[in-house]
């Protein structure tokens, strides 16, 4: 049985790496934990799920079985997307769920997300549940909890169907990257009324074609590929647990998450007229304006599903999203982000347009990078950006936007470097109007870089 290691702890979820930092020890600790959470906060069911990944069964089963040591029920779905854990704790009796998936990391790591009491519990409440493992002296409840299986698949899918119509018949391309949501994207587009092309529906915990990760360009060429060989219209991908969003053109353009919140930012506010419309820091300096022209609030915020999810909450806003890939509506759903929901939503505003690419690639945008990373030891990501933030300076009178990191407004691109949460990494970001443009802003943050940190190897 494996120590508890103080690093699975991470700012949204917990995650490690099989047989290294996570086990079914493990797992059954922070069922025990989590249950005792729940039960203070008044709640005796807690609703569990996995995805596709080899380790999936067995930590899964020592999870619910920490649950019930805690004395707390569990309802079982089974292999699911994450999303439907969510969608678990909205329409069954229950506030709590957890879901047990590596998102898209290697095939070796998995973990849990977690919704508490109806909040995506993140930072010192992740945390807390650590210390209270520490503290735990390892005894069971004296009413141990009960453990019963339910199938949410079909209330699922017609919650879904019942809200979201086409405007006329589309066919369509789904690479699911053999991650959990090609057990459901293909029932769920055809239901709707599209001709699906499916790409690594199988699930597979191998994830034997691709990463199942869309938010970068290598695990989209398959779709490219199909899209240009096919007479299908768009091309939709899933992240490996299905609570993120990929969108490919007929012509083979990427369409990043930031300019899809454009087409569900204009759609939305014809609804909530002055509402706000959260977005994360690393999103394209075109989304206010046009969240604003078209009768919103633009409010950025910091990175991070769970922050974000909080944030709507806090907020009211009918609508977030970020550059990753999450999106989360409030309008018309229940706020918590689902890239399945978040396609469909985007499938009913591209069937009322006879040429559905046509409209994505008009969104505004310009010349930018995909998240750059800049690989750092432990620890050192955060002491860098504390330095960054305190020194660093820039020539000019440009906006500086601390929120989350180090985001610097120029009057012709941004530049965004921001310490990752789950990684040690620094995630940078550049958006230019021209090349030229790009590559001056670029130079500055690596010159504020290289100054405190003299032998950072950059990516650019």
């Amino acid at each position: 049985m494996l120590p508890l290691s103080r690093t699975i702890f991470k700012a949204y979820d917990i995650r490690g790496i099989i047989a290294k930092t996570l086990d079914a020890g493990v797992a059954h600790k922070i069922g025990q934990a989590f249950g005792q959470a729940a039960l203070a906060k008044g709640e005796q069911r807690v609703v569990i799920g996995r995805d596709g990944r080899l380790s999936g069964p067995e930590l899964t089963a020592a999870l619910a079985q920490g649950l019930q040591a805690a004395g707390v029920d569990v309802i079982d779905l089974g292999v699911v997307a994450t999303p439907m854990v969510y969608f678990g704790t909205n329409v069954l009796d229950t506030r709590s769920g957890i879901m047990v998936t590596g998102s898209h990391n290697p095939p070796d790591y998995n973990g849990f997300k977690m919704v508490l009491a109806g909040e995506a519990i993140h930072g010192e409440a992740i945390q807390a549940l650590y210390h209270s493992i520490v503290a735990h002296d390892g005894s069971a409840s004296a009413k141990p909890g009960t453990y019963a299986t339910h199938d949410i698949r079909a209330a699922y899918l017609e919650r879904i169907l019942g809200d979201v119509k086409l405007a006329r018949p589309i066919k369509i391309a789904v690479d699911c990257g053999n991650g959990v949501a090609g057990a459901f994207a293909g029932d769920l587009f055809r239901g709707m009324g599209c001709e699906v092309i499916e790409l690594f529906c199988e699930v597979d915990g191998h994830f034997p074609n691709h990463h199942p990760d869309p938010a970068h360009p290598e695990n989209l060429q398959d779709l490219i590929r199909c899209l240009a060989e096919t007479d299908a219209e768009i091309g939709i991908a899933f992240d490996g647990d299905g609570d993120r969003l990929g969108v490919v053109t007929k012509d083979g353009q990427i369409i990043y998450p930031d300019r899809q919140m454009m087409l569900f930012a204009a759609d939305v506010l014809t609804r909530h007229p002055g509402a706000q419309i959260l977005y994360d820091v690393k999103c394209t300096r075109h989304l206010a304006p046009w969240i604003s022209k078209h009768g919103g609030v633009p409010l950025m915020y910091k990175t991070g599903h769970s922050l974000v999810k909080a944030k709507l909450r806090e907020t009211g806003a009918p609508l977030g999203g970020e550059m990753s890939g999450h999106i989360f509506f409030k309008d018309r759903w229940y706020g918590f982000d689902d890239g399945m929901y978040s396609a469909a939503r985007l499938l009913e505003i591209l069937t009322r347009e006879a040429d559905p690419s046509a409209l994505l690639n008009s969104l505004p945008q310009s010349d930018s990078t995909p998240e750059l990373h800049l690989e750092l030891k432990e620890g050192e990501n955060v002491a860098l950006m504390d330095v960054l933030r305190r020194d660093a300076v820039f020539p000019g009178n440009e906006q500086i936007i601390t929120i989350d990191g180090l985001r610097v407004e120029y009057a012709d691109g941004f530049g965004l470097a921001r310490s990752s949460n789950t990684t040690p990494v620094i995630v940078m970001r550049f958006e230019a109007e021209t090349p030229a443009a790009l590559a001056r802003i670029q130079g500055q943050f690596k010159s504020v870089i290289l100054a405190a940190k003299p032998d950072a190897v950059l990516p650019f």
